[in-house]
């Protein structure tokens, strides 16, 4: 798609991101960036824009002024005749997943997450983007299939089902078995970066970034994470706050996988701040590590850490479909179709209209009060939590997000929260104009 091209009123969303954005609309822990991937492929991005992440060739912000959003929002050229098929924001950047399978990333890049061999940031200037960016070097002849966006490093699942990783590695989160950057310097990217090694004959199929670790969902169903362990979110004890892949002789077979349980295995993985949540092929869903704020759906313990032991109570006969994690919240997709969120909710992210948290006690997450309102006849189709705010895709292809909105990363012309007073939820809350 050519950079000209506009997107009518009517564009559907297929797809949102937040994944460590910090007030941007893209999806995972700490974003503040807001990304929509459209029905004909093309790209917007809104909210945060000061190193770039939106990729518009500027500095400015985007959806915190009313006039915008809708069509005087530009969508992101990706190069001549480029469309994406899968777009992931990281805490200051963003990288999508082309048509032709290739990788282009924009926003920060001071520890070399954009795969470019330096740490220009791009996509804050003019002639930066489209046919100018060039697509990251993942190895010779070889492609990507998935793509993870943490704080400051990047992830990918190639079409060998293999993964490498760069960026930031200052917690082993690359899995190299060292703490140096990769991605900053010439020559370290391609055939010069090493793949992850999960263990023998095994291979990937899923992959997620925290704030400063990684978790690969295995080709046998098995999960194992690396990098920072503070909260105990590599899953590895409740005693075992030990970095991983920081160090030669930790990865591959001396990599644990995690116990979710007697012969449970893993449908999908999402990595929060410092927290990860899986869905398991039994139905259940659990999450790990830090859960002060009940971001892992259990009471507080006495030390904030929490085992991957202990399956999530969301509802009566109820169970999840899909799952998404902020900073230090979490929201799932129930099989009615509904939301339910727990964790933080200083900026009204739960979507409940008020600030208080949920999941830090016993009891709080199973009320069907507690499914998120989203107006009158509506269901979910998608979600994504940012570092403090979620977004859902609902049943007629419209987005609505509610919680921080201080850089415009609800889409909704101003700067001022939704969800954490009452009436702000259900048919109060607009949708987002594409």
């Amino acid at each position: 798609m050519r950079a000209s091209r506009t997107v009518s009123k009517n564009a559907k969303v297929i797809g949102i991101r937040f994944t460590n954005c910090q007030s941007r609309s893209c999806l995972r822990n700490t974003i503040k960036t807001k990304s929509g991937l459209l029905d004909n492929g093309s790209v917007k991005c809104w909210g945060k824009n000061n190193l770039g992440q939106l990729g518009l060739g500027d500095t400015s912000n985007r959806g915190d002024n009313s006039s915008e959003m809708g069509d005087n929002l530009t969508i992101v050229d990706l190069g001549t005749g480029r469309t994406a098929t899968a777009i992931e924001a990281g805490d200051n950047h963003t990288c999508a997943i082309l048509d032709n399978a290739s990788v282009k990333c924009w926003g920060s890049n001071a520890s070399g997450q954009l795969g470019q061999g330096n740490t220009i940031n791009l996509g804050d200037n003019a002639n930066e983007m489209g046919d100018n960016l060039t697509i990251v070097d993942l190895d010779t002849g070889r492609t990507a299939t998935a793509i993870a966006a943490g704080n400051s490093h990047t992830c990918a699942i190639l079409d060998n089902s293999s993964v490498k990783c760069w960026g930031g590695n200052t917690f082993g989160q690359l899995g190299l078995g060292d703490t140096d950057d990769r991605g900053d310097g010439s020559n370290e990217m391609g055939d010069n970066l090493t793949t992850v090694d999960l263990g023998t004959g095994r291979t990937a199929r899923g992959i997620t970034a925290g704030d400063s670790h990684t978790c690969a969902l295995l080709d046998n169903a098995s999960i194992k994470c690396w990098g920072y362990n503070v909260s105990g979110q590599l899953g590895q004890g409740l005693l075992d706050t030990d970095t991983r892949g920081d160090e030669s002789g930790e990865m591959g077979d001396s990599l644990t996988a995690i116990n979710l349980g007697s012969g449970i295995t893993a449908k999908s993985i999402v990595a929060g701040g410092s927290h990860t949540c899986a869905l398991l092929d039994d139905n259940s869903s659990k999450c790990w590590g830090e859960g002060e704020k009940g971001q892992v759906g259990q009471e507080k313990t006495s030390d904030d850490r929490v085992p991957p032991t202990l399956s999530i109570t969301i509802g009566t006969d109820r169970t999840a479909t899909a799952i998404t994690a902020g900073d230090a919240h979490t929201c799932a997709i129930l099989d009615n179709s509904s939301i339910k969120c727990w964790g933080l909710n200083d900026s009204g992210q739960l979507g409940q209209g008020n600030t208080i948290n949920l999941g830090d006690n016993a009891n709080e997450i199973n009320p069907s009060s507690k499914i998120v309102d989203l107006g009158a006849g509506r269901t979910v189709g998608g979600i994504a939590a940012g570092d403090d705010y979620t977004c859902a895709v609902l049943d007629n292809a419209s987005i609505k997000c509610w919680g921080g909105n201080a850089f415009g990363q609800l889409g909704l012309g101003d700067d001022s929260t939704r969800g954490d007073e009452s009436g702000e939820m259900g048919d109060s809350l607009p949708v987002i104009g594409l």
